[in-house]
């Protein structure tokens, strides 16, 4: 797995249930004995840091807000959504890297990420990103699973899988402006390709999150060089981010139906960042068009490093870099989803 190079994204999950302190485990979720996570560097909980890769993020600023200020390879100031999710579900460990070399049983037991920043669905975006893409990622879980069935055995192994909640944040890597073409039809059936795999290798319960808008990233808004005071999100992107979540929403329904004994639900992750970029001090935001990491218009990954100035409030940032969320962000995207997209699981 050498040679590989990372890009971008974003992305996705309780006004009830939300309190990482001291919360109990909602009796309802209590059938998850495990997180099983697939995507991009919206869930990437550290696996670049073990694969020969241009763009990480186990370096400082990065994790400034995370347990210790520790760096650990997310692309946030902090803690991402599994992060949060595994506190809800209160599955005591914050779903270490699949390729972390010294995982112990227990964590393997309980969950595990496969994702990688910068990968996607398409095997044509690993090949320009150089990362590990979606299919990889799954035959990744079919080596998970061999070692989980010698750890517990084939039945317990079964149970685990089939009652794990998995969480597949992916697809915006997928998309260029050369590529945004709401008629790419095989692009829209790459999803359904997927949940098919996973079905066969035993997961029953996932959640799939849908595209940002992709025109209110930061760097997107850069491209157009637009200037700083004139910054506004881009309409046609969001367009395209909107009406390929609409049909991912119909793919995941049809995917579910034939699917026998499987539950599969769309997390809209769109609504509630185009909420909070509105609607900014309704969630403490002062920032919503730039990143808290140098001058939040280019940083990302290398660019943002410990040489480069950052705001003095990441919280008060909609943006940590000019890809990816804060902590505040995910935060907030994990009250959204847990109040709408958890209880479809009951």
């Amino acid at each position: 797995m050498a040679n590989i190079k990372p890009w971008v994204v974003l992305v996705c999950i309780s006004a009830i249930f939300f309190n990482t302190g001291n919360a109990t485990r909602p009796r309802s979720f209590s059938r998850f004995p495990a997180i099983l996570v697939f995507g991009d560097s919206t869930v990437d909980s550290g696996n670049n840091n073990e694969i020969d890769t241009l763009f990480k993020a186990n370096f400082r600023p990065y994790g400034i807000d995370y347990h210790g200020h520790t760096p650990t390879g997310r692309f946030s100031d902090g803690r991402l959504i599994p992060d949060f999710l595994a506190s809800i579900l209160k599955i005591k460990h914050s779903v270490p890297p699949f390729l972390k070399p010294n995982l112990s049983d227990h964590e393997i037991v309980t969950g595990v990420s496969f994702a990688s920043s910068g990968s996607g669905y398409d095997d044509v975006t690993n090949d320009l990103f150089q990362v590990i893409s979606f299919p990889k990622q799954i035959d990744m879980f079919r080596n998970y699973t061999a070692r989980l069935r010698k750890i517990v055995g084939e039945r317990k192994a079964k149970k685990i899988v089939g009652g794990a909640l998995v969480v597949i944040s992916s697809g915006t890597n997928d998309i260029s402006t050369l590529r945004m073409d709401r008629n790419d039809t095989r692009f829209s059936n790459y999803p359904w390709i997927c949940m098919q795999q996973l079905y066969d290798l035993g997961c029953r319960s996932m959640i799939v999150a849908g595209l940002p808008p992709i025109g209110c990233l930061p760097i997107q808004m850069t491209t157009k060089q637009q200037p700083p005071s004139h910054r506004r999100c881009l309409h046609n992107q969001n367009l395209y981010s909107h009406s390929y979540n609409q049909k991912l929403a119909r793919t995941l329904s049809l995917v579910q139906a034939k699917l026998s004994g499987s539950k599969i639900v769309y997390a809209d992750i769109y609504k509630p960042l185009m909420n909070m970029i509105h609607h900014p001090l309704k969630y403490g935001f002062v920032e919503t068009n730039k990143g808290c990491c140098g001058t939040g218009f280019v940083e990302m990954g290398p660019l943002c490093n410990p040489t480069t100035p950052i705001c003095r409030t990441p919280s008060r940032y909609l943006f940590w870099d000019a890809v990816h969320p804060s902590q505040s962000t995910y935060h907030y995207l994990t009250k959204y989803i847990a109040k709408r997209v958890l209880p479809k699981f009951l």
